[in-house]
């Protein structure tokens, strides 16, 4: 595991975007316009453009464009604004970080939580080692506890070895959030640095942090996660001459002088979580609705635990109504009697979880949600834009699809069985922010739509507009090209173009997730794997291989018949719809090829000797998640 390490140590995370106004103008002047065309366009597809020959194929495909234009509306909402939040230098005393009178002057201190279950010790190693590193132009008390849910002697060694705090406890309940919540009870520290088990943080953590809680109402601050060992990919020539020779290396400088410099293997799936961190999350800043992503981010204990207790005093009250009324409709009378309610009140508080971080798939942006609607306190967040630690990537395409379909579950689950949208205190900034958020999950509903579209056109000649005449020309390309120009000046620096094929290709993960949550499934807590799993997985792509064979079918099919004159095809049509099937097949290919990357030593090893290929190769090169 340590040679692992070593070829990626000298990375340097990315520098926080910079934000040009002008060109941010532009992109909003061009994002103005795209929705008003949108809207124009929409009109124009459910007022005059409707195949009433084919309704069952017309319909649903206008209905998917209006779920797409609300999400664009959404996200056009997230990313309108760059605020950062004024970072300050970093506090001397506890005082400067509450309301005056709530602390006696004395130094901060700080509890740094490495949650742990089944992770390999090695790998815990490094990243106690570096928290030991963290430093602060002050006097301050950081502690560092690893909290095993494993209860493992060789963690518990590692601990003592390295002079930092063991916690353990004897049942797993609420999995990640219950093993904070033990930590908590007891730990003591002001504010807790929350790192998951290979999470490196870097020495200046704290002091770049730690000044935005002089503001006694910021709750937590969240940094960008920055998976330090992504793939770089090799060069195109490079690959294509270890596998055909010269003559490969020819034809990869021919492609590369067209198409630019070209990588295989770079960021196979699409981890680079600039786009998120960067844009997404920082933009919402403005709103105070930027939400915990658990690693990499710091919490006041105060907040946490304040919210806790509101919320165990609201589910107390509640819970104790409902067992009141069920007591008065099985005995037909007022429950008045002050030792019954008593009982009724001691028995719903011992049966009420008191939970710090609730017992949830997603108890960070749970959370979150509770703070940001603690209408009695107003509690902020922040999204410092600075790289603070480093972390691993998944590396193999079941870990990814395990922990998306988490993400987009315990999103759903909440969304759907919580209606947190509507709670009170949350503004209505806040409610766009986060419905931005859960509607991104919905997406795979019309995606699903979008990807079949051409196929059922290719194979069937239906159109489900009345023609692809010029009028359909005039009323989509300028909606399209004014969107793509929109993104590309306001996000300007970053590529888009792989994070929507990521969404596009993603549905199969999604569309499981809402199936799950509205089945009343829990969704459950894997563990990520911190080591590569082995193998290839087109058995988790076989929907979008589906898509790709279907629309090369179609594609093949529908010239021909064009050719040869079997079927009406038009032209516009069929050159259209053409298009946007190689376009969905790009989509597709990108997690086709996720299911068949290998790490380059794999690779090489494959290629140089393909029956002794898992020999070869050594445990600790196989790349951690």
């Amino acid at each position: 595991m340590d040679n692992y390490f070593t070829a990626f140590e000298d990375r340097k995370p990315p520098e926080p975007l910079e934000t040009n106004p002008w060109i941010h103008a532009i992109g909003q002047i061009f994002l103005i316009n795209a929705l008003v065309l949108g809207a124009w366009y929409l009109h124009w597809r459910w007022t005059e453009s409707l195949n009433f020959d084919a309704l069952w194929f017309s319909v649903p495909l206008v209905l998917a464009e209006t779920g797409a234009y609300i999400g664009l509306i959404l996200f056009v909402f997230n990313i309108w604004r760059v605020k950062d939040i004024a970072q300050k230098d970093a506090p001397r005393c506890i005082t400067q970080c509450v309301r005056e009178g709530d602390a006696l002057p004395r130094s901060i201190s700080v509890d740094v939580y490495f949650p742990s279950y089944d992770e390999d010790p090695d790998l815990v190693r490094l990243s106690l080692l570096d928290a030991k590193k963290i430093r602060y132009p002050h006097s301050i008390d950081v502690r560092i506890h690893v909290l095993d849910d494993g209860n493992r002697p060789a963690m518990r060694e590692l601990a003592e070895e390295l002079g930092c705090n063991y916690i353990t406890r004897d049942s797993n309940i609420g999995f990640k959030a219950g093993n904070l919540r033990n930590a908590m009870e007891q730990t003591s520290g002001d504010f807790i640095l929350i790192c998951d088990a290979d999470t490196r943080p870097f020495p200046t953590i704290l002091e770049n942090t730690l000044g935005y809680f002089t503001d006694p109402d910021v709750a937590w601050v969240q940094t960008p996660q920055w998976f330090f060992d992504l793939p770089e990919g090799e060069e195109l020539e490079v690959v294509w001459q270890r596998r055909l020779g010269s003559t490969g290396r020819v034809l990869a400088g021919a492609v590369t002088r067209v198409f630019g410099g070209i990588r295989v293997g770079q960021d196979p799936f699409v981890n680079d979580p600039q786009m998120f961190y960067d844009v997404i999350q920082r933009r919402r800043n403005w709103a105070n609705a930027s939400f915990c992503c658990g690693a990499g981010s710091v919490h006041r204990r105060e907040a946490t635990m304040q919210a806790a207790l509101r919320t165990y005093g609201i589910d107390i009250v509640n819970s104790a109504q409902k067992r009141g009324k069920t007591l008065q409709l099985l005995t037909g009378e007022s429950v008045t009697d002050p030792d019954v309610l008593k009982h009724i009140t001691t028995q719903t508080m011992m049966d009420t979880e008191f939970t710090p971080y609730k017992f949830h798939v997603s108890e960070d942006i749970y959370t979150s949600i509770e703070l940001h609607s603690d209408s009695g306190r107003d509690w902020k967040s922040v999204m410092h834009p600075q790289v603070e630690s480093k972390m691993l990537s998944p590396q193999d395409l079941l870990t990814w699809t395990t922990q998306r379909f988490k993400y987009a579950g315990g999103t759903l689950d909440i969304a759907l069985n919580d209606h947190f949208l509507w709670r009170k205190g949350l503004s209505w900034q806040q409610r766009m922010m986060y419905g931005s958020t859960v509607w991104s999950y919905f997406g795979a509903l019309w995606n699903i739509v979008f990807l079949f579209s051409p196929i059922i056109y290719l194979f069937l000649a239906v159109a489900p507009v009345t023609a692809f005449s010029q009028e359909f020309y005039k009323h989509i390309f300028p909606f399209l090209v004014a969107t793509e120009l929109g993104m590309l000046f306001s996000v300007w620096g970053l590529s888009m173009t792989k994070s929507k094929y990521s969404y596009l290709a993603f549905f199969p993960v999604n569309l499981r997730a809402l199936w799950t949550v509205l089945r009343g499934r829990k969704i459950s807590f894997p563990v990520t794997p911190k080591t590569r799993q082995d193998g290839t997985y087109l058995r988790l792509v076989w929907p979008q291989l589906s898509v790709c064979v279907l629309t090369a079918v179609g594609i093949v099919y529908a010239w021909i018949c064009f050719a040869t004159g079997i079927t009406a095809y038009g032209f516009d049509g069929l050159f259209l719809n053409t298009f946007w099937g190689l376009v969905n097949m790009a989509a597709m290919l990108t997690m086709i090829g996720a299911a068949m990357w290998k790490p380059p030593a794999e690779q090489n090893a494959s290629d140089e000797e393909n029956t002794e290929s898992s020999e070869l190769i050594k445990p600790e090169l196989r790349r951690a998640a």
